[in-house]
C-alpha cells in the first residue's frame, strides 16, 4: 500500500463518501487557502523538482515531494514526520486528512515513469487546477 493509504478493495459507497470527503476539503476555504500556499511554496523551490514517497529527502533537505515543498516554506521540522502517518501528516499541515492523502496519491502515484522534474511539473499544474478562480466565479455570478 502507498502511503495515501489508497487501494482498490473500497465499496461503492465507501468510494462514493470518500471522494465527496476530498471534493469537500479542496472547495472549502481552509483547502484553497492551502492550496494557493502551496502552489507559491512549489513556485518558491529553487530547483524544479519533487521527490515521491517522502516529505524530504533524509540528506537533502531541497529535494521534497508537495506537501514538504509547503512544509518547507512553512519552516516546519519535517525531520520527524513519518510521511506514511497520514493523520500525522494531515494535522501538522492542518489540513483535512482526505486532502492529505489525495496530494500524497497524486504526488507519488499520479504519474507513470516519470522524472522528479516532470513530477514537479505535474503536481503544479494539478494544484493549479483545484484552485478556484475568484475573477472567474464572480463574473458567472454577475458580480464582476
Amino acid at each position: 500500500m502507498s502511503r495515501s493509504g489508497y487501494n482498490d478493495d473500497c465499496e461503492q459507497w465507501d468510494l462514493i463518501r470518500w471522494r465527496g470527503a476530498v471534493a469537500s476539503a479542496i472547495r472549502g476555504k481552509r483547502g484553497q487557502d492551502m492550496l494557493k500556499e502551496m502552489l507559491a511554496a512549489l513556485d518558491a523551490l529553487p530547483e524544479k523538482r519533487l521527490i515521491s514517497e517522502e516529505l524530504q529527502d533524509e540528506y537533502d533537505s531541497n529535494c521534497v515531494c508537495a506537501l514538504g515543498a509547503l512544509g518547507r516554506a512553512r519552516g516546519v521540522d519535517m525531520t520527524n514526520i513519518d510521511p506514511d502517518d497520514r493523520e500525522t501528516v494531515a494535522a501538522e499541515f492542518d489540513i483535512a486528512h482526505a486532502l492529505a492523502c489525495e496530494i500524497m496519491w497524486e504526488n507519488d502515484e499520479g504519474g507513470w515513469r516519470e522524472t522528479p522534474e516532470s513530477r514537479y511539473f505535474r503536481m503544479r499544474k494539478w494544484i493549479e487546477s483545484k484552485i478556484r478562480n475568484a475573477q472567474a466565479a464572480a463574473e458567472s455570478s454577475g458580480q464582476s
